[in-house]
C-alpha cells in the first residue's frame, strides 16, 4: 500500500522490478528502473522508459512508447485500438514523453491509419478518467482535470489547463496558455491565451493567471502583455469582423504572444472548421 501512495523512484541503474502478479511480454522493452505493479498486463510492442512507474492493474497494448519518469496510476488503458468504425487493424502507435502523470482509469487510444500516431509531450497531468481520442496530440505542462472526454484529432498546445467534467468535440484546436471552465462545451477552437467557460462555451477574456504564472506580465515590463491585450480587444471586443481585425492587428510591430494568437486564428478559420470560439458578449 505504501507504494501506491506514494510511486517509488527506482535509480536508473536497477533492473526493472515485476511483481508477481503482472503480465509482461517477453518481447517488451523495459528499461532499467521501471516498476511494474500487480496485476499489471504490458503486451509484447510496449516500449518503457527509465525509471517509469506502471501502477497495479495498467494495461498497456499495442504499439505504444513511453519515456522515462512517468507515473501511470491503477487501471490506466493506455495503446489499445482507436474507438473509430474506420478502423482496420492498421499498425498504428501512442507515443509518449517523459515525466507526465496519468492517473487511475484514464484511456488512451492509439492512432487509426498507418503511419499515425496519438502524441503526448512532456510534464503533462491527466487526472482520473481521462480519455484521449485516436490521433490526438498533447504538447507539454497541459492540466486535464477529471472525467474529461477527448474526440479523435484534437491538438492541445503547451501548458493549456482543461477544467472538469466537459467533453471536447473532435478535430478541435486547444491554444497554449488557454483556460477551460469545468462543464464547458467545447465544440470550436479554443484560442492560445484565451479563458473561455459555458454552454455552449464563449471566450471571456484573457487567461490573466495563467499568463501571470508564465511570466508574460514581466516580458518587456509588461508591454507583450499589454499589447496581447490590445489585440484579443480588437478580435473579440471590437466591431470589426475577426478577418479585419486580423488586417488591422498585423498592421503593427507584433511580439511573439501576439503572433501567436493572430495566426491561430486565421488558421482556426483557413483550415475550414467553424472557426474559433466566439467571445460572450
Amino acid at each position: 500500500m505504501n507504494e501506491l501512495r506514494n510511486p517509488p523512484l527506482i535509480s536508473a541503474e536497477s533492473p526493472p522490478q515485476i511483481h508477481p502478479s503482472a503480465v509482461v511480454d517477453s518481447h517488451a522493452e523495459l528499461d532499467d528502473g521501471v516498476v511494474i505493479g500487480p496485476g499489471a498486463i504490458i503486451g509484447r510492442d510496449v516500449t518503457i522508459g527509465a525509471q517509469t512507474w506502471i501502477g497495479p492493474h495498467v494495461v498497456l497494448e499495442g504499439r505504444l512508447r513511453i519515456g522515462s519518469k512517468n507515473r501511470i496510476f491503477p487501471g490506466a488503458c493506455i495503446g489499445l485500438e482507436p474507438q473509430d468504425l474506420k478502423y482496420r487493424g492498421a499498425p498504428t502507435e501512442v507515443v509518449i514523453g517523459d515525466s507526465n502523470t496519468i492517473r487511475e482509469c484514464v484511456t488512451i487510444n492509439r492512432a487509426t491509419d498507418e503511419g499515425e500516431q496519438t502524441k503526448i509531450g512532456d510534464g503533462n497531468l491527466l487526472m482520473a478518467y481521462c480519455h484521449l481520442g485516436h490521433n490526438c496530440e498533447l504538447g507539454d505542462g497541459i492540466v486535464m482535470s477529471n472525467s474529461i472526454q477527448v474526440a479523435g484529432h484534437v491538438v492541445i498546445e503547451d501548458r493549456a489547463v482543461i477544467g472538469g467534467c466537459l467533453g471536447i468535440h473532435q478535430f478541435v484546436h486547444i491554444g497554449g496558455l488557454a483556460m477551460v471552465g469545468g462543464m464547458t462545451r467545447v465544440d470550436r477552437d479554443v484560442p492560445p491565451y484565451c479563458l473561455v467557460e459555458g454552454h455552449p462555451g464563449r471566450v471571456r477574456g484573457l487567461n490573466r493567471v495563467g499568463l501571470r504564472r508564465s511570466g508574460l506580465d514581466q516580458s518587456k515590463d509588461g508591454v507583450e502583455l499589454k499589447q496581447l491585450q490590445e489585440v484579443w480587444t480588437l478580435l473579440f471586443r471590437s466591431e470589426h469582423v475577426i478577418a479585419e481585425g486580423l488586417r488591422l492587428s498585423r498592421q503593427k510591430k507584433l511580439m511573439p504572444a501576439s503572433i501567436h494568437l493572430c495566426d491561430f486564428v486565421a488558421d482556426s478559420i483557413q483550415k475550414g472548421r467553424r472557426g474559433p470560439m466566439p467571445a460572450y458578449r
